[in-house]
């Protein structure tokens, strides 16, 4: 095949015959596609030189390289066409990708929506918290708990009783798990007691005058100490026992020996509330009449034994062997006198020396397992676990299990407790 030096293109003479006679036809049948071809191209396409074929039709201006021939049907596909096809695909591409921009958009936008409701409604929530705490802590205190805390502690409680209710009964263990209970607290026991001076001062009762035990002032009744100390007065690790009851008592601060000294020139007896929480506000006042009770009186009560676990508000707990005489069965042997026609509400306890004080609704003492304990693990108490006498409450925490029980007394008013006035709980239920 020939090249012509300049176009670089086919001749027309190397087209066979029937082929060109077959592109005239389809030519003629287009020829409304052909002119508008030819207006787009003009400018870039030029016409094939002559044939030297006599034979061969006349020259036609097929573009070669603009228009290609299909293989199966010999029709030919001009530019327009193409550039319609092309034109087709480039819209449909364009389409999905409008569309997938479209639901982008459409998310972003969502999700800015979201982010921004989700920080109007954050801050709203924290300004709202930041309030409430404000005004939580900017109610007047009730025993060093603001307003707000103190009611929550009452709520808990009212809680706590109406679903566990106050004769529900604490489990049970076998005696094979139970051991002595470490010392944690001295509170009223830092002086060694003479068991002979106990008497336990019952106050409210409704025994009369002539009761053989019937004093006209329990508080003036002298309980006897000894030298020896339980524990250091100041400074001692209250939660284990010291190597022997002989123990050095360490210098306290010359303003609160001063004040003890005061305290005891002007009453001439052992000063009351030396501890933390102060003296209590339910303590008897001088003259107070009530019954004087001695070990004997207590124990002629039914004896009774408890392996129950023994549990502190400090996270720790212990089984424990307790024996001694249940509340129940000593209210019933000393009742209250009636207030108003009514039994009183409240039981209120404290040690003989004032230090440490406690408060109970009178129906939780009547709990079947609510122990006035002598003994523990088969042995009577020790000093350092509260003889003569002390509390087991096993639906109670540990603070509310007075050791050392020098005054019980019936009262319609809800009595002063040590730990409530430092800010723990009155209830004290488990």
């Amino acid at each position: 095949m020939k090249m012509d030096p300049t176009s670089q293109e086919p001749r027309d003479c190397d087209v066979p015959a029937e082929r060109e006679a077959g592109n005239a036809r389809s030519l003629d049948s287009s020829s409304a596609a052909r002119e508008s071809v030819a207006d787009t191209i003009e400018d870039t396409t030029a016409p094939l030189p002559e044939t030297k074929n006599e034979n061969s039709s006349p020259p036609s201006a097929v573009l070669v390289s603009k228009a290609s021939v299909t293989a199966n049907t010999g029709s030919v596909v001009t530019p327009a066409s193409e550039a319609e096809a092309i034109t087709k695909e480039t819209s449909s591409s364009d389409d999905a990708e409008s569309s997938i921009d479209r639901a982008n958009g459409v998310v972003l936008a969502d999700s800015k929506r979201h982010t921004r409701r989700s920080f109007a409604v954050a801050a709203a929530t924290a300004a709202a918290g930041y309030s409430l705490y404000n005004w939580l802590v900017e109610l007047p205190a009730v025993d060093r708990q603001p307003g707000g805390y103190r009611r929550a502690f009452e709520t808990n409680a009212a809680i706590s009783r109406a679903i566990f209710h106050d004769g529900a009964l604490a489990p049970t263990y076998p005696l094979s798990k139970a051991k002595t209970i470490r010392v944690n607290g001295v509170y009223g026991l830092k002086m060694m007691l003479e068991p002979s001076s106990y008497r336990l001062q019952l106050v409210g009762s409704g025994a009369s005058i002539s009761h053989p035990r019937y004093s006209h002032d329990v508080t003036a009744w002298e309980y006897v100490y000894l030298n020896e100390k339980t524990m250091e007065d100041r400074g001692y690790d209250t939660k284990t026992p010291p190597p022997s009851a002989r123990t050095s008592e360490k210098m306290a601060p010359e303003s609160m020996l001063e004040r003890e000294r005061r305290n005891e020139d002007r009453s001439g007896r052992m000063p009351r509330g030396k501890e933390e929480a102060g003296e209590s506000l339910s303590t008897l006042q001088v003259g107070t009449p009530g019954l004087l009770l001695t070990m004997d009186d207590i124990l002629t009560l039914p004896r009774h034994e408890l392996v129950t676990q023994f549990k502190c508000i400090e996270g720790w707990s212990e089984i424990v062997h307790w024996a001694g005489v249940r509340m129940a069965d000593f209210i019933e042997a000393y009742p209250p006198a009636h207030i108003d026609g009514q039994e009183p509400k409240y039981i209120y306890m404290e040690t003989p020396d004032g230090d440490y004080y406690t408060g109970y609704d009178l129906n939780v003492c009547r709990h079947p397992q609510t122990l006035l304990v002598t003994e523990m693990m088969g042995e009577l108490l020790t000093q350092y676990h509260g003889a003569p006498l002390r509390l087991h409450m096993p639906t109670r925490y540990g603070y509310k299990q007075i050791k050392r029980i020098g005054l019980i007394s019936y009262t319609n008013n809800r009595p002063d407790d040590y730990w409530t006035k430092l800010g723990y709980d009155w209830y004290g239920g488990l």
